[in-house]
């Protein structure tokens, strides 16, 4: 059934048949010889007006005042709203004046696209703006926008903050709500100083595949579709790791990936079924140089987004200043919670567990119980950051047994603001071992752990022929963005979560 029109809908279509009546197309092909953005102008006027004699202009009409003989309007583009002033006789000097009364006046809404030329000046209120003397129409918005207003006390009024519609009509979001196109504006600036920091280093960007015959690299849920061509079954991938590591065997020493990974796990205000993660491995290095080389990093991430290595989050004062604390898993558990868990057995870990009042099923191994302490009663507390190292064994598959204690594995995973943000390891690299960590694997599967790894035989084949001593870690880019640009929910910051289909009349 079609939907029914509101009354500021027709009136808009009426204005766009009105338009066209003119001879005036409301959505014509152009290219618009836009000389200045809105910051630009108002960058230069002060110290260089005469640069400005000549302007060309284009951006969305947000606001409209009609004064008689003249009018103004603000427009907004990409780097934020500049004042245009329009004068009738202006931008009419003939007898003809229906551009000024029948489009300008009439058939000009709030959020239609236009473009403007004319010279810059300053009110007498000393507000910079364009005095135009052209203007021609880009694009007709045909729904009104909601129109967001402050009052003179500075609150807001018919405000368009429904978290859901926000997310569902993000295009609606940027225009309407200021401080949102900067979040991810901070988003991309965060992906390419860590771009730089690793190009720099020498490392390479690559591409692994996204479609995978084994969904392998972590312990995850997966997503799965099929290849019609091939008739096979598919994976979205959970990790790129395994692919990564082939190519260190391939004789690369340094690369990395900007990966789409995908998880069919729960949502809430961390956790999305998509999210984006940067897996890297460099050979020749261990995880106490990815310790040394993550916290160098995110410092200078930190001064390049937000100015300063001292953040604020929630009200928080987090410094991301390195060096970073460092404390062993088992130490912060019995530290949080007085239980010393090194080297027990998986019965007194799961009784252990229930006597924190934990839920704990048949399935659980002793990684994931621990994996439950941790995050119910521990991870919370690390809110500077913290690296949490050495790891049980049976927790990290993937992960080179600890150099002094071959219970413990060489991992951290580093937590800011009691989430975790990086997991890394001291890759293991004896193909004979990784293949027994598999198995193990193999028989939580059994036991129905629907999350445990597959085994990958051909990425044990790629370790039979020999991996050097290498470091690997994956950064949740989704979760550094929200630190960075202090936002509570996962959401914030991804320009299209995914939502439940929109509910339908």
């Amino acid at each position: 059934m079609e939907r029914q029109l509101s009354e500021q809908e027709q009136f808009r279509r009426g204005a766009l048949e009105a338009l066209r009546a003119t001879g005036m197309n409301p959505f014509p092909a152009a290219e618009v010889p836009v000389s200045h953005l809105a910051s630009q102008i108002k960058e230069v006027y002060p110290t260089n007006p005469e640069a400005l004699a000549d302007v060309c202009v284009a951006g969305r009409v947000m606001t409209k005042r009609i004064m008689g003989k003249a009018s103004f309007a603000s427009l907004m583009d990409s780097s934020g709203r500049i004042q245009i002033y329009v004068n009738r006789d202006e931008l009419c000097p003939e007898e003809d004046k229906s551009l000024y009364n029948d489009v300008f006046k009439k058939h000009l809404d709030i959020g239609d696209f236009i473009a403007v030329k004319g010279h810059v000046f300053t009110t007498q209120t000393g507000e910079i703006s364009v005095h135009a003397t052209q203007f021609w129409v880009l694009s007709k918005s045909i729904r009104p926008l909601p129109v967001v207003k402050k009052d003179a006390e500075g609150n807001t009024h018919d405000a368009f903050s429904d978290p859901e519609l926000r997310y569902r009509q993000r295009y609606v979001d940027l225009i309407v709500n200021e401080g949102v196109k900067d979040i991810f504006i901070k988003r991309t600036k965060v992906f390419s100083t860590m771009r730089d920091i690793f190009n720099r280093a020498g490392h390479l960007e690559v591409e692994t595949p996204i479609l995978q015959p084994i969904a392998g690299g972590a312990a995850a849920r997966p997503f799965m579709t099929h290849h019609n061509a091939l008739d096979i079954p598919l994976y979205l991938r959970i990790a790129n790791e395994l692919y990564l590591k082939r190519l260190i065997v391939g004789g690369f020493e340094g690369v990395y990936e900007f990966a789409k990974d995908f998880r069919n796990e729960g949502m809430d205000r961390t956790h999305n079924p998509e999210f984006t993660i940067m897996e890297i491995y460099v050979a020749y290095k261990d995880y106490h140089w990815m310790m040394d080389m993550t916290e160098k990093m995110l410092e200078e991430i930190a001064i390049a987004v937000t100015g300063s290595a001292d953040i604020s989050v929630g009200g928080k004062n987090i410094s991301m200043k390195a060096p970073f604390a460092r404390v062993p898993i088992l130490e912060a558990i019995k530290t949080h919670t007085g239980l010393d868990l090194l080297g027990k057995p998986e019965e007194e870990v799961r009784a252990a567990a229930k006597s924190l009042g934990l839920q704990v099923t048949p399935e659980m191994g002793t990684g994931k119980m621990i994996d439950e302490i941790f995050g119910q009663k521990c991870e919370h507390h690390y809110v500077q950051p913290t690296f949490i190292t050495d790891y049980p064994v049976e927790m990290s598959p993937l992960c080179k047994r600890h150099r002094e204690d071959d219970r413990l594995t060489e991992r951290f995973e580093l937590f800011i603001n009691g989430n975790e943000i990086a997991n890394a390891y001291s890759e293991l690299n004896d193909p004979l071992e990784q293949r027994a960590r598999f198995e193990e694997q193999l028989k939580l599967s059994e036991k129905g752990d629907d999350e445990a790894m597959f085994i990958d035989q051909d990425f044990l084949r790629a370790l039979e022929y020999g991996m050097p001593p290498t470091s690997g870690m994956g950064i949740g880019m989704d979760r550094l963005t929200m630190l960075l640009t202090d936002q509570s929910s996962i959401q914030e910051v991804l320009l299209f979560p995914q939502m439940r289909p929109e509910k339908t009349d």
